[in-house]
């Protein structure tokens, strides 16, 4: 078995910026239509309830296809994964800026979800085993950690500019400008890692029971909110999901070469990390949904300013992960970064539970945006590290998967979920408020009611995102039990006898044996 080769590539920091580009483009797209979505609607005249799936297409696709991509940048290299994800990704995107109708921009959303399956794993595995030194590793899950905690924050403000001054298909063409740039330096700057290359055959089965049963899922959640939580086939696709997933763990389990060993989760501190990630991000996405339509439709700001107004976040998440978790991550256990980061993105939150008609946004939007992004920067920094960290070079696609899988199906279920409750609040607010509509003033009364009514369901939406990143909380305290990442010891290895690149006791190591 051969070992990468221990002196550093001398371009590494300069292929960093590349695959920090990616990451960017994928990130942002899953909120930079956010903003866009009100005039994409006017445009190709689709109803309220289809809108979530723009988002949630997009979402799911990534979630679902991302382990299946984790093995094909293990089988067939991470830099031609990454082209062929690139350019994919910027056709699907082209195609989505061309659409006529609402099933074409779906259908485009879903593709590019696909193609970001492909390429954010190469990219993700690609700094996992270029970069083997503690403190240099640091640095660049800091600054990878700062991209994808911001990205979608960016998403917001960038949909907002295009949206403004251009016109909402801007928001799908620009990833062609992006994917142009990234795939230039992948021909001429990033070379294929020395290491083994997986070379058994790819798990169909796992592809199909994991897909469909994160589908079925996310799919039932979103008939939830127009069909209620007690309908028939709102019931049958959850519980068919659930089952789909439990037979994909057991399939897993079984075969030869599975799409997800279980090697993988089953440590303690990684699954530990895959699931502090994904119960944060439900909240955070949902709380993106809400805080867009809030600003555009309640407040009246316009896209670019609505934008505009997500900067605290994204300064809040690049402080966290640049100049917190990375500074401290080889210093510090990974739970006593991650527990607090989570109470201080709750903390955020909470402040924006107290949102109203007229509520000041220097006084509740803007600090709690801030503290939630602090929080959420220090947190999945410090948790895509440890998720990565010690894993073997044959592995490093399908974990690098899972961490971008964590947040993708958290962020679709985010969307479906909170949306569901938030709609469904709203909708119980103005059964129970009903006016007398031969009043004088009915049409006005009738107007601030619905608006009551929407910003009560914002509300009660944020209140269980401030639930879910509480959860995840205790889940990164209780169940991560890692002691500091190590300064010193090479990040992936290939061979069998290499020691973890993690301190602390003999039973929480990651794996020693080879894969």
């Amino acid at each position: 078995m051969t070992t990468p080769s221990s002196t550093p590539d001398p371009r590494r920091w300069l292929v960093l910026c590349f695959i920090a580009l990616a990451q960017l483009m994928v990130v942002l797209d899953g909120t930079v239509i956010n903003i866009a979505l009100p005039h994409a609607q006017e445009d190709l005249h689709f109803s309220d309830d289809s809108r979530q799936w723009i988002i949630t297409a997009y979402a799911l696709s990534f979630g679902s296809l991302l382990l299946l991509g984790g093995r094909i940048s293990d089988k067939f290299g991470r830099r031609k994964s990454l082209m062929i994800g690139l350019i994919g990704f910027a056709t699907a995107s082209a195609i989505g800026g061309a659409s006529v109708n609402f099933e074409m921009l779906v259908g485009a959303r879903a593709l590019q979800g696909a193609f970001g399956a492909i390429l954010a794993p190469a990219a993700l595995s690609l700094i996992t085993v270029i970069f083997t030194e503690g403190k240099e590793r640091a640095k660049a899950f800091g600054i990878y950690g700062g991209i994808s905690g911001t990205g979608a924050a960016v998403g917001l403000l960038l949909g907002g500019a295009l949206t403004e001054y251009l016109d909402w298909r801007a928001t799908m063409y620009v990833n062609v400008i992006f994917a142009v740039v990234t795939v230039s330096g992948a021909i001429w700057i990033i070379r294929e890692p020395a290491g083994k290359k997986d070379t058994n055959p790819i798990d169909i089965p796992g592809v199909l029971l994991v897909a469909g049963g994160l589908a079925s899922i996310v799919y039932g959640l979103g008939r939830a909110s127009n069909d209620g939580w007690s309908n028939p086939v709102t019931i049958a696709m959850m519980v068919g999901g659930l089952l789909l997933l439990v037979v994909f763990v057991l399939v897993e389990n079984r075969v030869s070469h599975p799409l997800l060993p279980m090697r993988v989760p089953r440590n303690r501190n990684r699954g530990g990390a895959y699931l502090t990630l994904g119960l944060a991000v439900i909240g955070m996405y949902g709380v993106f949904l809400f805080m867009t339509f809030y600003l555009q439709t309640i407040r009246g700001y316009s896209p670019m300013m609505a934008g505009v107004a997500f900067l605290p976040m994204v300064f809040g998440m690049l402080g966290g992960s640049t100049q917190i978790a990375a500074r401290l991550t080889p210093y510090v256990p990974p739970r006593l970064l991650m527990g607090p980061g989570l109470l201080v993105a709750a903390t955020g939150m909470l402040i924006l539970t107290r949102i109203g008609l007229e509520s000041d946004y220097w006084t509740t939007v803007a600090p709690g945006m801030f503290l939630l992004g602090l929080g959420l920067g220090t947190t999945f920094m410090t948790a895509t590290s440890l998720a990565t960290v010690g894993i073997e070079s044959e592995d490093a696609g399908v974990a690098s998967a899972m961490v971008n899988t964590s947040q993708q199906i958290g962020g679709a279920i985010g969307t479906a979920l909170l949306n569901t409750i938030a709609t469904g609040t709203t909708a119980a607010y103005i059964a129970s408020h009903a006016i007398n509509k031969t009043a004088p003033d009915a049409r006005s009364l009738e107007e601030r009611l619905e608006l009551q009514g929407t910003v009560d369901g914002f509300v009660r939406g944020t209140w269980w995102g401030v639930a879910f990143l509480l959860s995840s909380a205790v889940i990164a305290v209780t169940m991560i039990n890692r002691g500091k990442l190590s300064q010193d010891k090479p990040a992936a290895s290939t061979s069998s006898s290499a020691a973890p690149a993690l301190d602390g006791d003999d039973d929480d190591l990651l794996e020693r044996t080879p894969v």
